[in-house]
């Protein structure tokens, strides 16, 4: 392996799965402006995530929309021309 190409400054970090509110703790080095008070009574650094393995259709199996950015509106109208053909 390369030696020094890995960053050093991981920490205890928050992931919140924000469409059903489920949260875990795994060390990370992912910048985070926001903290969260933990079961534990410690605050630690807040990632918010769109999508996890408590909500992804693949591990719940069912089929969810999750459309936060309006990217199904964008494709349908980029694509128009081509649907009506």
């Amino acid at each position: 392996m390369k030696k020094d190409i890995h960053p050093e400054n991981y920490r205890m970090v928050i992931f919140k799965d924000m469409s059903n509110d489920y949260a875990f703790m795994t060390r990370s080095c992912a910048p985070s402006k926001e903290t969260i008070t933990w079961e534990d009574g410690n605050e630690y650094p807040l990632i918010k995530l769109e999508i996890s393995h408590k909500s992804h259709p693949f591990f719940t199996g069912k089929q969810k929309l999750v459309d936060t950015a309006g990217r199904i509106d964008k494709f349908k109208k980029r694509y128009s021309q081509h649907m009506k053909k």
